[in-house]
């Protein structure tokens, strides 16, 4: 499996996933919820962040189903889903992911026939990386 490569900007991120923690980055000033994270907000041009806890519910915005050819670690569990989620709290934010039948299930636990846009999705963590299931 692929794991993420934290900049600055992103640490926090996963430094929260790894704790089960679903949170976005908050303009310090104004308050919107920002993703991916940045220095800037893109609003108010404020530097000041933090980091918001969200509920890690939300919806399936658009998903692929890779086959193979892929690289060789995913060929052998492909057919399997990404998804964009669209959180509920700030419908602008959209994460990807997978969905998945349950926390730490492999990436093609879930039949990729019954993924619908728009269904509803929530959050759960595997090694710190955050997943889907449906809720």
């Amino acid at each position: 499996m692929l794991s993420p490569v934290p900049d600055t900007d992103g640490a926090p991120f996963w430094a929260y996933a790894a704790r089960g923690e679903l949170r976005v980055q908050a303009c310090g000033d104004c308050g919107e919820l920002r993703f991916p994270p940045r220095p800037c907000c893109p609003h108010c041009q404020s530097f000041a962040a933090r980091w918001r806890a969200v509920s890690g519910r939300g919806r399936v915005w658009s998903y692929v189903v890779p086959h193979p050819p892929l690289l060789p670690d995913y060929a052998a569990q492909a057919p399997y889903n990404v998804v964009v989620v669209e959180l509920e709290e700030a419908p602008r934010i959209r994460l990807v992911g997978n969905v998945v039948t349950h926390a730490g299930a492999p990436l093609g636990s879930f039949d990729p026939a019954q993924l619908r846009i728009g269904a509803r999705v929530r959050v759960v963590f595997s090694g710190g990386l955050p997943q889907w299931v449906p809720a």
